[in-house]
């Protein structure tokens, strides 16, 4: 058993997280709390931590620093969902502290490392909640320092910290009521378990450790960019040049005293003056490239090797400016980007003249780097951002620090419906400051109400659910039951219904056929005619119909 850990083995434990969530996801997923079709919480943490993966795997170097600057880099670029940003958070606590290792760590140090992904977890959420993915990682941390003082192997520590992990899951019914009454644990509390068990298995070998959870079914993922103008030029990372010129030749006919550790050499003396190095080949060909403030002293390391053929160096900076002119002439003060599944949807947003909008929602939600590149894409000062789903806000306020020459304004909009109602509020003649508090109030307006269906038998909210009823729910709770999607559907509306609402609108999605759709508006209309009643087509999945009042 080892008592520490050098950077190859810690290579190892990330991957070995990656195997293990992507082994478990969808038994993770399984774990939602509401019965419908949308648990995706393994899914999310399983695609951040293949993200780390990715970018580690492009860190040729094998030092603690670089490898853990990358983990983290990676993790934060495919964050998706609640759990996806905190599981990032958490890899950057603990990738910060491992960063200052010089050749190997021990248990103790692993334990002050789990305490800074926590720290960092935490402070990612504006209101931490208790009974989640936060208080396993809190009551591990505070267990780990005295359990690395008693188990100095690896091995025995992370058997001993996994059991603390579990106890805090099998506990998280207790502090949040809503997975007591659903009779289930905190999926993102097994996701962290999930982790820990990959990093477990670096040192067993066991890619296949059980996981204490039941199984279910998952959904894959999906972002697709739906449209938008002159997207590859403004996506372009236009912040400041850090090196001036892009410096490319060949070094041929190499002298005979010229070594292949001259070669390693005279890559390390390129990136003391420059980034963006290629350095390869043999002592017959040498291809470089490099970014740098000082060409000619990198044309002269490479002369001490042999000679040079085929220079190339272009100006990067003129080349920046012309882009940056051309920008600058089309750009406008504000543009609005909306996540939301479904072509209808999309279609709708366009007409309101939402700049870009990208697939996103229950089962599918796309990442802060995936929200971040969608606002590079948008030719704007300050973007308005419409997540349309609770479980999107947070990646959205994460893509903040992803974005360059743009600001983020993210609108809290839970929903296609909220989402809508604030686009409408939008006047290009207002200041964005007006805009924003115009769009954050008309949220407050619209009553919405989904239905979907059962994916399977529990109780909740008072209904009796077998697997496959008919199921209609505001934000928080079950409102109707039934086994006829149209009678459902009518008895949800009417119980969200005041007297103070005058329209009431009719999102179909791809299960409900436009004939099917045009029945639900008659019946609709003829029980609430004191109600204007318009149905339009989202091509959502999942939901049969999303309701808007209004």
């Amino acid at each position: 058993m080892q008592r520490t850990v050098n950077s190859t083995e810690f290579r190892r434990m990330i991957v070995g997280c990656a195997k293990m969530l992507e082994n478990n996801r969808a038994k993770i997923d399984s774990l939602n709390v509401f019965p419908v079709p949308d648990g995706d919480t393994g899914t999310n943490m399983s695609l951040t931590l293949q993200s780390a993966v990715r970018e580690m795997n492009a860190c040729t170097s094998n030092r603690f620093q670089e490898i853990c600057d990358a983990v983290s880099k990676g993790a934060l670029k495919g964050a998706r969902g609640n759990s996806g940003v905190i599981s990032s958070q958490i890899l950057r606590g603990m990738c910060s502290t491992l960063a200052e290792v010089a050749n190997t760590f021990d248990t103790k140090v692993f334990a002050k490392a789990l305490e800074s992904g926590m720290k960092v977890a935490y402070g990612a959420v504006s209101v931490p909640k208790e009974g989640t993915i936060l208080t396993v990682i809190r009551e591990m941390s505070e267990q780990a320092g005295k359990l690395a003082s008693k188990h100095k192997y690896f091995e025995e520590f992370l058997q001993a910290l996994i059991e603390v992990g579990d106890k805090s899951v099998a506990g998280t019914p207790e502090l949040l009521p809503v997975l007591k009454k659903a009779g289930v644990v905190d999926s993102g509390g097994v996701g962290l378990m999930t982790i820990m068990r990959g990093f477990l298995s670096a040192f067993t070998g066991d890619e296949n450790a059980e996981i204490p959870t039941e199984g279910g079914s998952v959904t894959a993922t999906s972002s697709d960019d739906f449209g938008g103008d002159n997207s590859e030029i403004i996506n372009l990372d236009l912040g400041e040049i850090e090196f001036a010129y892009c410096t490319e030749f060949f070094v041929i006919n190499l002298k005979q005293m010229t070594t292949l550790a001259d070669i390693t050499k005279l890559k390390e003396r390129l990136m003391g003056i420059g980034d963006s190095v290629i350095c390869i080949g043999d002592l017959d060909l040498i291809k470089v490239h490099v970014h740098t403030n000082t060409p000619g002293v990198a044309l002269g390391y490479a002369l001490e090797l042999g000679e040079l053929d085929r220079i190339k160096i272009e100006n990067m900076l003129e080349q920046n400016r012309e882009v940056r002119r051309k920008l600058e002439a089309e750009k406008k003060e504000m543009g609005m980007l909306a996540i939301a599944s479904g072509e209808g949807l999309a279609e709708i947003f366009k007409d309101l003249l939402v700049d870009r909008v990208i697939t996103g929602g229950q089962t599918m939600n796309p990442s802060a780097q995936d929200i971040a590149d969608a606002v590079q894409k948008i030719n704007a000062s300050n973007v308005f951002v419409f997540p349309n789903n609770s479980n999107i806000i947070l990646a959205a306020e994460q893509a903040k620090g992803l974005v360059t020459n743009r600001t983020i304004h993210v609108i809290p909009t839970k929903n296609v419906p909220q989402g809508i109602a604030a686009a409408l509020q939008f006047n290009m003649e207002d200041s964005v400051p007006e805009n924003k508090t115009n769009m954050t109030h008309a949220i407050d307006n619209v009553t919405v109400g989904q239905v979907t269906y059962a994916v399977r038998n529990t109780t909740m909210n008072g209904f009796n659910l077998q697997e496959g009823d008919i199921i209609g729910l505001d934000a928080k709770k079950i409102l109707s039951t039934g086994t006829d999607v149209a009678e459902t559907t009518l008895a949800l509306i009417d119980t969200l219904k005041s007297d103070e609402h005058e329209v009431i609108t009719l999102y179909f999605g791809s299960e409900v056929t436009e004939e099917e759709a045009a029945a639900m508006q008659d019946k609709v209309a003829e029980k609430f005619p004191e109600c204007d009643v318009e149905c339009l087509y989202g091509g959502q999945p999942i939901y049969y119909y999303i309701i808007s009042l209004e």
